[in-house]
């Protein structure tokens, strides 16, 4: 049985601190890396400044794209040097290339990544000769 679909977190740091608080940047990012992995926007990326309860004074920069085939986020931190980021997917994507990409966009220098396979129980259809079963 294969599973629903991937789910890629990210967490990095060590990154340039200017990215982390460029809300131009991760509107770029976000509207550009559906196309990038073979992806359908289903609305243009809504990207907010936000002075959240981990700030010490700079707001971070949240962005979030639905895409037909699930959604992909961006959260930075600044103030901590650090930016959480995911895709979930129920379509198959090169998930080494879009985490180049996340992480190449704000010059992270550490990196942790999960590759998640949700789904596995995930009820499918099956096509059977000319029907569906």
């Amino acid at each position: 049985m294969s599973e629903f679909g991937l789910h890629v977190t990210i967490d990095a740091s060590r990154c340039n601190r200017q990215k982390l608080m460029s809300v131009p940047l991760v509107y770029d990012v976000l509207d550009k890396l559906p196309e990038k992995i073979g992806m359908t926007k289903m609305i243009l990326p809504y990207v907010v400044k936000w002075l959240d309860k981990f700030s010490e004074g700079t707001p971070g920069v949240s962005g979030f794209v639905m895409i037909a085939e699930s959604h992909i986020s961006i959260h930075t931190f600044p103030d901590q040097d650090y930016v959480f980021m995911d895709i979930f997917s129920c379509k198959n994507f090169d998930a080494d290339k879009a985490i180049r990409y996340l992480v190449g966009a704000f010059e992270a220098k550490k990196v942790e990544k999960h590759i998640l396979k949700r789904g596995l129980d995930f009820p499918r259809r099956v096509m059977i000769g000319e029907q569906l079963a």
